[in-house]
């Protein structure tokens, strides 16, 4: 009798150990699935590797993260791209977001290119772009290029790359297309001023020498300086074309800007010095931060000629950059001035910052302003003389605005 009951309360008691294991697993299961089911987006990533944030800021990064999530597990895409990949698209859209066309985050591959065109030499048309009024634009063709010689021009708006459209493309994403092996062929599709059809054109691309500079003695008397880039070496250059200016005896000089897209910020002070008062303002910078000094740009001199020289200064809307600087402060100082088309109005400044060892970010960190401080970047410069360049004159190989300019010295 007695082994009976134990048996019971023993039987009794094992269930309910059993039934109260399985309520507590069940409960314990329930805590799992409902912290699981609540972990933040960036905890359902695996092996994400330095995720622990080095910046102040109060934005929700989880959004971020979900889209990622949401990718991985619905996009038929999403094996086709390597996590890294991502990254690189992701950083690209954080660049992009900021609206400054040349704030440009550079991939590997993208990254290799942008050094060797540094280095001044690479393979390609030799034309350089860039973004006007949400259009990609041609700046300026290099001289003896191939897009020279295929007849792009500075102001060339450009439609199509091969099959391509250009809509919504940033100047590296369309310079990536353009550039290619030398011998092969592409084709752009342009829109010119002026014209209401767009033409194709096809370049075979070469291997790119950037030019810097062409010096002439014309038979009038006038010593003409072609001025092409702004290079690491344009300054010295540049001193050996006046030695050869003052040498000739003439005092009428013509400094040809045309098509000059910029370049070495340093080449511009230099050579403005040689034509400006020592301690005169050739430009200013300023990085647009309140609490920051604008930094002053001043001639260091010395000033090699006086006010019997007669200058003029030839722009057009190739005319950006390093090359509007320096046209600008000549004319704000009453020394030059300017005669053709209005310039391209590129006046900032980028930085270049390694980001790892194959990739880089150009982030634009300051605008330029001329001596009177007239902002480049938002209007451009607009010439003293304006003297338009149509198509007829290309077709006829005639240069009004150098016609001009040589007018208007020769009359003094």
């Amino acid at each position: 009798m007695i082994k009976t009951i134990i048996k019971k309360i023993f039987s009794g008691t094992v269930i309910y150990v059993l039934i109260s294991l399985v309520m507590i697993g069940g409960l314990l299961s329930l805590g799992y699935y409902l912290g699981y089911s609540h972990r933040t987006e960036l905890e359902k990533v695996p092996s994400v590797i330095n995720k622990d944030p080095q910046v102040n800021t109060n934005a929700d990064f989880s959004i971020f993260w979900k889209a990622w999530n949401t990718l991985n597990e619905k996009s038929i895409y999403a094996q086709k791209v390597t996590d890294q990949e991502r990254i690189w698209g992701a950083i690209e859209g954080l660049t992009a977001s900021v609206g400054d066309p040349y704030t440009v985050f550079f991939p590997p591959e993208e990254n290799k290119s942008f050094n060797e065109e540094i280095l001044g030499s690479f393979e390609g048309i030799g034309a350089e772009i860039g973004i006007k009024d949400k259009v990609l634009t041609v700046i300026a063709p290099l001289k003896d290029t191939p897009a020279w010689n295929a007849g792009i021009k500075s102001g060339d708006k450009i439609i199509k790359i091969d099959k391509t459209s250009t809509n919504n493309m940033t100047s590296d994403e369309a310079i990536d297309l353009i550039r290619g092996t030398k011998g092969t062929t592409v084709t752009l599709t342009i829109l010119r001023t002026g014209e209401n059809t767009t033409r194709e054109i096809a370049v075979t691309r070469g291997t790119i020498q950037i030019p810097t500079i062409d010096t002439e003695l014309r038979s009038d008397g006038i010593f003409v300086i072609k001025f092409y880039s702004f290079s690491e070496n344009s300054a010295s250059l540049f001193r050996d074309a006046l030695i050869k200016f003052i040498d000739s005896k003439s005092n009428k000089l013509i400094l040809d800007l045309r098509g000059n897209p910029g370049g070495y910020l340093s080449s511009a002070v230099n050579i403005g010095s040689w034509f400006i008062d020592e301690g005169d303002v050739i430009l200013s910078e300023s990085s647009g931060k309140e609490d920051a000094k604008s930094k002053i740009y001043r001639s260091h001199g010395p000033r090699l000629f006086n006010d019997k020289l007669s200058f003029i200064v030839l722009v057009d809307g190739g005319s950006a950059s390093a090359s509007e600087i320096l046209a600008g402060a000549l004319r704000e100082h009453g020394i030059a001035k300017l005669v053709g088309e209005k310039t391209y109005g590129k006046g900032s400044v980028q930085e270049l910052v390694k980001i790892t060892d194959d990739t880089s970010l150009k982030v634009t960190v300051a605008n330029w302003f001329t001596p009177n401080g007239v902002s480049i970047s938002l209007n451009g410069l607009e010439p003293d003389i304006k003297v338009p360049f149509t198509i007829k004159d290309i077709e006829n190989k005639r240069d009004p605005q150098m016609d001009k300019a040589v007018e208007i010295l020769l009359a003094k």
